[in-house]
């Protein structure tokens, strides 16, 4: 079969091919790996089930499986808490400041939740500003970072905006007729929400709340930085770290976190099945927006700040340890200073030398196969190209903690020729690679949905007019999904730097750690504390300023094509 098609199509069946390789390689073959290490006997190297035995027989592993559980579950909980107030204002009611109330609502996803974490701490911690104040006004405190509550605390805080995306946007497609008869029919207020909206928007609360489940599991560097290391993640990273890559506990948590990871979006496909959520819009569709009464606006207006109020903490947070000099037992730090900017220029430059470069290559290895996968999948007849989009979308469900553990188990005795005793698996091009691969389905998508509004007869055309296929790619289809390509380089941009799991993993050398890795070793001292906050700063300062010059080269060239268009 391979041999009828590349005599047919030798050079997209070639492409094909080599693609395919790269993801069995860096992708199918580390993850395939960790889960026969998790099942194998390490005296005997046969299979056997008594490491998942000896897993759930062990207390401290037992008391991470149902901790991580738990916190996966509250997360969700407490973010949809967030999250549904906020959506269900903006969208339903004639909210003024809606749209801003929106942005705001992004801005977490742009700083990392263990850059926050600490910053948190300062805040909500036992000795945090909040804490201080409560008990010199009213004589008690409250336990928000205490163990696992700090660790929902600070998630559900970072990880909220996926589910209020994807409701707002589940909210505004709902047919306003569904509601109106409600209405017409005495159902009102709370109870409306709860028996008619909801239910409808339920497809994109699903979706929001599957994302930030698994972008819990996925959270390595919130427990360790807050010091709570009974959860699945951090017994898996501590147990590599610690004993090394031969110990079979930390493959068989992996195991269990990628079948979690793959459960939880069975699951909610599976509470989506067998029920109908279309309806047939009218009139343009959308909710009807009613005004508020006077009471409701200041109630609503309560909500929103608060929510508000918590969302922007890690960023105020983050500021004021990052500009000030000594911040202990102390509503606000002692006086500010800039010189942990300057430290951290002077003395760690690498870490945001390297950062730039790791996440520059990772991008421009995601839009090159994101754009070669689409192409093949959407526009050639290739037999199993469906294949490429199914591997490397797989990515998504695999943490990225458990990619590190695969790699060093895959490469650690495979020695790079040209440099003496140096390892793959510790060398810095792995990192790149493991970027590249854990970022790879959001590259894809954006190249997917680019090609997707690139009209076949354009390349038609050309090829009529004596263009190659190569040529018709490299001229026509290329430069019309460069808004796509671009979002898509963004996107592993802006995520591949703040990736924390997979760089603790492969990182061998301070010098060769990226800013993720560098904010992670200040913080694990008081004294850097406020160097990692600086670098948290610069670290929210790429992610923003990246996606901001995106989001306007995306808009110009759609404003311009449109106008042509229009023309």
């Amino acid at each position: 079969m391979v041999l009828s098609e590349f005599r047919k199509h030798p050079g997209q069946t070639a492409v094909m091919l080599l693609i395919l390789l790269f993801l069995l390689a860096f992708l199918v073959v580390p993850v395939v790996q960790v889960v026969f290490v998790a099942f194998m006997d390490a005296t005997t190297g046969g299979f056997t089930l008594l490491n998942f035995k000896d897993f759930f027989n062990t207390a401290l592993f037992r008391e991470s499986f149902w901790n991580s559980l738990y916190v996966g579950g509250m997360s969700v909980v407490v973010a949809s808490l967030f999250s549904m107030p906020l959506a269900y204002f903006t969208s339903r009611f004639e909210f003024r400041g809606a749209i801003i109330i929106q942005s705001l609502g992004i801005i977490p996803l742009i700083m990392p939740p263990f850059v926050g974490a600490v910053a948190m701490l300062m805040l909500f911690g036992r000795n945090g500003s909040v804490n201080l104040l409560l008990e010199q006004w009213f004589g008690f405190t409250i336990p928000f970072m205490e163990g696992l509550n700090g660790v929902i605390f600070v998630q559900s805080i970072h990880y909220f905006p996926f589910i209020l995306i994807n409701l707002s946007a589940a909210l505004q497609n709902i047919d306003r007729s569904m509601e109106e008869s409600a209405q017409n029919l005495g159902c009102s207020g709370l109870r409306l929400f709860r028996r008619i909206v909801l239910p409808l928007a339920m497809p994109g609360y699903v979706a929001g709340a599957s994302l930030v489940f698994l972008k819990v599991f996925d959270d390595l560097g919130t427990p360790l930085l807050l010091n709570v290391n009974n959860m699945l993640a951090p017994q898996a990273y501590l147990r590599i770290a610690s004993i090394g890559i031969k110990d079979p506990m930390g493959y068989v948590i992996s195991v269990i976190l990628v079948v979690i990871a793959l459960g939880s979006m069975w699951l909610a496909m599976l509470s989506l099945k067998g029920k109908e959520y279309a309806t047939v819009q009218k009139g343009g569709g959308g909710l009807a927006k009613r005004r508020m009464r006077p009471w409701e606006k200041v109630y609503a207006w309560i909500i929103v700040l608060l929510i508000m109020g918590l969302v922007l903490a890690p960023h105020l947070g983050l500021a004021l340890l990052s500009f000030g000099t000594i911040w202990s037992y102390s509503v606000l730090p002692d006086a500010p200073t800039v010189s942990h900017f300057s430290a951290i220029f002077a003395e760690t430059p690498e870490y945001m030398t390297n950062t730039v470069l790791y996440s520059c290559l990772a991008g421009i290895i995601d839009v090159i196969l994101g754009t070669a996968i689409a192409y093949i999948v959407l526009r050639t007849r290739l037999k199993g190209r469906q294949w490429l989009d199914y591997i490397a979308m797989a990515a998504v469900a695999i943490p990225g903690l458990v990619i590190g553990i695969g790699y060093l188990r895959t490469f650690f005795d495979f020695q790079v020729p040209w440099l003496e005793n140096q390892s793959f698996a510790t060398w810095w091009v792995a990192i790149v690679v493991a970027l590249a691969i854990r970022r790879l389905p959001y590259a894809l998508r954006a190249c997917t949905a680019a090609l997707q509004q690139v009209s076949v007869s354009l390349e038609e055309s050309a090829e009529n007019l004596g263009a190659g296929k190569f040529s018709t790619i490299r001229k026509i289809v290329v430069p019309l999904m460069a808004g796509g390509i671009l979002a898509g380089f963004v996107t592993s941009f802006a995520t591949a730097a703040v990736e924390l799991g997979m760089t603790l993993m492969l990182v061998s050398k301070n010098s060769d750690g990226p800013l993720s890795y560098g904010i992670y070793v200040y913080m694990q001292s008081a004294a850097g504390r406020g160097p990692g906050a600086a670098l948290g700063i610069v670290a929210v300062l790429v992610v923003g300023i990246c996606t901001l010059l995106s989001h306007v080269f995306i808009e110009r060239r759609q404003r311009k094509y449109g106008m042509g268009r229009t023309t």
